[in-house]
């Protein structure tokens, strides 16, 4: 075991060596932003190495949670990032397109960090990018799909970036699924936003609209960001 690319975090760690997407900062804000209290059954869509999930798993003390992608190596990893935290009892991870999943269950939260990039062209085999190509999972196919697995209660929560969000708010309104809270994130005060964390949801819950900033002008983090992501980093 010698050889595994291990991420710690403070109550768990994770393998991820193979799978196509690394832990990185716009999976940790989203693991660490989305609503996970009224939560009983989560999906954890393009999973990865399963980071999210296992976010929500620490958040959330009841709550099952199935994690999904397209890509074998993964999902082995995730598979085995489960069964080593704390909360391998209510976690899974499956080899399963989103886009295939039947409505048989209803989730209280479905959450995503999509792929991100619509042009250019996909080298052969090279999963990572294919990972990050909306050719595998376009927004509106997230949005329409999660419509159709939500709870009446249920939220979708997600992220992209800043530059999407005109294409995300036409998806969400074909899908009748509201956009209830937007945080635009920026990534060095004076900076402008780069990445959008999206909740939608049926219920009637009032808009909230505001900015995180990661780090201020000399690299050091921000008191909002650290509050927000201390309960998982070992260096907070």
């Amino acid at each position: 075991m010698a050889r595994e690319k291990i991420f710690r975090f403070k109550q768990f760690e994770v393998v991820n060596d193979r799978t196509a997407m690394k832990v990185g900062t716009d999976g940790v804000l989203l693991g660490a932003w989305c609503p996970v209290n009224e939560a009983n059954r989560v999906l954890d869509v393009g999973t990865g190495c399963g980071v999210i999930a296992l976010m929500v798993a620490q958040r959330n003390t009841v709550a099952c949670i199935d994690g999904i992608d397209i890509d074998a190596a993964s999902i082995e990893e995730a598979a085995l990032n489960f069964a080593r935290s704390p909360w391998s009892d209510r976690l899974t991870a499956h080899l399963m397109d989103f886009n295939d999943m039947d409505d048989g269950k209803r989730y209280d939260l479905v959450v995503s960090n999509p792929p991100f990039f619509t042009n250019g062209v996909l080298p052969d085999g090279d999963s990572r990018t294919l990972a990050r190509h909306t050719t595998t999972l376009s927004y509106q196919q997230l949005i329409d799909g999660a419509a159709r697995l939500l709870s009446d209660v249920g939220i979708l929560a997600m992220i992209s970036p800043t530059d999407a969000e005109r294409d995300i708010i036409e998806a969400a309104a074909f899908a009748s699924l509201p956009v209830r809270r937007l945080t635009r994130v920026i990534p060095v005060e004076g900076a402008a936003p780069k990445r959008t964390l999206w909740q939608f949801s049926r219920q009637d819950i009032p808009y909230h609209e505001d900015i995180l900033t990661i780090a201020k002008s000399d690299g050091s983090f921000t008191s909002e960001y650290i509050k927000l992501t201390s309960a998982f980093y070992l260096k907070m």
